[in-house]
């Protein structure tokens, strides 16, 4: 299963959209800022939409 998933820094704040296959581990990093980056330093964290897909080339459809 891939995931389309929506995180948003705060309420009206900045918007990422990403696939992963584990949503759950995606997010957690994320939160713990593990990678350094867009979402890092614009503190986005929030999950606050995900759709679930068969394949990977279905999300990144959606992604797109």
């Amino acid at each position: 299963m891939f995931y389309v998933y929506l995180l948003a820094s705060k309420h009206y704040g900045t918007l990422y959209v990403g696939v992963t296959s584990d949503l759950l581990r995606r997010v957690f990093g994320h939160k713990s800022k593990a990678v350094p980056g867009f979402t890092a330093r614009f503190h986005i964290d929030r999950l606050v939409w995900f759709e679930p897909h068969n394949s990977v080339e279905a999300a990144i459809r959606r992604e797109k």
